[in-house]
């Protein structure tokens, strides 16, 4: 892997593999600071493509693709954790990768991010390996119900895992093995979702972003709230595991960190993800970087200076079953800041935009929010 010894000028060429939303977003902020920007992605008009400078549709394995995307780029990085390992090492070292590929491997494996975090002294829930159905008594018995059988690789909103009430739930939660190695973990009775974003640039400095409250509808985000209605306490406690677990990875880029809440102030680090994230979407409008310039910065070198949270926010995500729904709000909203990703097919739970409501009544916007009456 290629070092790098100064910033980035603009001007630079960024690849980015994976062209959803958040290579779009990534994109928006790369261009604004003068970079050119190249996707990697196999759809051919994929929402990133649809603002990057060129595109390659190839596969995310596609070693020949991604060579070619090297020789074409001052630097790489990547949108989503799903990115083939072997194949950015197989480019590795004829590329500028500053996130390189163990960040991926962590976070790619949820044995392997929980090992990572136990080391650095992270509080994570109870869990057991479950390599065959044999183990999943001895582990019940020693964590106990309720409790989540989650598959170990590919999970994301909910998918790869099922939730354990009682024995009745032992025979259908047996499907998530048919994909191999799976760990079982204690359920953890949380009062609040909350995130952290955090950026590093490789020389050491970090930048923590504000901790945020996460409301989720069938495991997938439906609103961020910023700033979490939290203890500073928390605060303080939540931003510190993130500069602990940033510094721990010399991170470069943004990561984003999902944590649990309990009643009485005890702070669980559920997941990691190597890249801006869907409870960060509120920075764009209400910080003065938003996630995306922080990540761009940080994989090219520039400073990160200190981010500030000038407004309250909203954030509350757009799936395809409420899209059509949400242009009759376009006319009736006009303080609300609209984003829409370009997909081309709206489809039930898919994530086709976002809407920020910056704000001086928290409260208030949630109720305004529901009065809309498309987020039931």
């Amino acid at each position: 892997m290629i070092d790098l010894v100064k910033p980035l000028l603009p001007g630079a060429v960024i690849g980015i593999v994976g062209g959803g939303q958040l290579g779009r977003m990534m994109t928006i902020s790369a261009k604004e600071m003068g970079f050119r920007v190249g996707v990697l992605d196999p759809a051919a008009d994929c929402p990133t493509a649809q603002v990057a400078d060129w595109h390659i549709v190839a596969a995310y394995d596609d070693v020949f693709a991604l060579e070619e995307m090297a020789r074409r780029c001052d630097v790489i990085t990547y949108e989503f954790e799903n990115v083939s390992v072997d194949a950015l090492n197989a480019i590795i070292y004829n590329a500028n990768v500053p996130q390189g590929t163990d960040l991926l491997a962590i976070t790619q494996d949820r044995l392997m991010e929980k090992a990572f975090l136990e080391e650095n002294n992270i509080v994570i829930a109870p869990y057991e390996t479950i390599i065959s159905p044999t183990d999943i008594q001895d582990a019940i018995d020693s964590i106990g119900y309720p409790c989540v059988l989650k598959t170990t690789r590919g999970g994301y909103d909910g998918k790869g895992q099922y939730v354990l009430y009682s024995t009745a739930d032992l025979a259908p939660s047996m499907n998530l093995l048919r994909s191999g190695t799976c760990e079982l973990e204690a359920w953890i009775p949380f009062e609040k979702e909350i995130s952290v974003m955090v950026a590093g640039n490789g020389s050491g400095e970090f930048m923590v972003f504000p901790v945020v409250e996460n409301i989720h509808r069938h495991n997938i985000l439906h609103e961020t709230i910023a700033p979490a209605r939290v203890a500073p306490e928390v605060v303080e406690e939540a931003q510190r595991i993130a500069k602990v677990i940033a510094k721990a990875l010399d991170l470069r880029g943004v990561l984003a960190i999902e944590m649990f809440l309990t009643k009485t102030g005890s702070i669980y680090v559920n997941e990691l993800a190597p890249r801006p994230h869907n409870s960060g979407h509120y920075s764009i409008e209400a910080c003065n970087q938003s996630q995306f310039d922080a990540h761009i910065r940080g994989i090219c070198g520039w400073p990160l200076g200190e981010v500030k949270l000038l407004s309250d926010a909203v954030m509350v995500n757009i799936l395809g079953d409420e899209l059509l729904e949400t242009y009759d709000l376009i006319a009736r909203k006009p303080d609300w800041q609209f984003h829409y990703y370009g997909k081309a097919q709206a489809k039930p739970g898919r994530k086709m935009g976002h809407i920020t409501i910056t704000t001086e009544d928290i409260y208030g916007t949630l109720e305004e929010i529901y009065q809309t009456n498309i987020w039931d």
